[in-house]
């Protein structure tokens, strides 16, 4: 499995609807583990910046990392971003073959 990390921005309707945000999180959540089964969640956290939420995953491939994102824009993420993520061991090691 590769690790990914979704980062995601509410549109402005959806941000005014903070007090459904737990009903409205977790109807993606199901979207997604009924879409996605294979996706592993690692870690899931609010932000207070340029992103609203970042998600830290496993998924088996890009494309299945891909529909995680496009099932955040169904569900009103103005943006939604899944970046591939290598852990920093296995990054130094590639630094290593250069």
């Amino acid at each position: 499995m590769q690790t990914f990390v979704l980062m995601t921005k509410l549109s402005p309707e959806i941000s005014r609807e903070m007090r459904n945000r737990e009903k409205l999180g977790r109807a993606w959540l199901d979207q997604v583990r009924t879409k996605c089964p294979e996706v592993k969640f690692i870690a899931h956290y609010a932000l207070l910046g340029q992103y609203d939420f970042l998600d830290i995953y496993e998924a088996p491939n890009e494309e299945v990392a891909a529909k995680v994102s496009l099932i955040s824009r169904v569900n009103g993420a103005v943006q939604a971003e899944s970046w591939s993520a290598i852990p920093y061991k296995r990054f130094v090691e590639l630094t290593g073959e250069i």
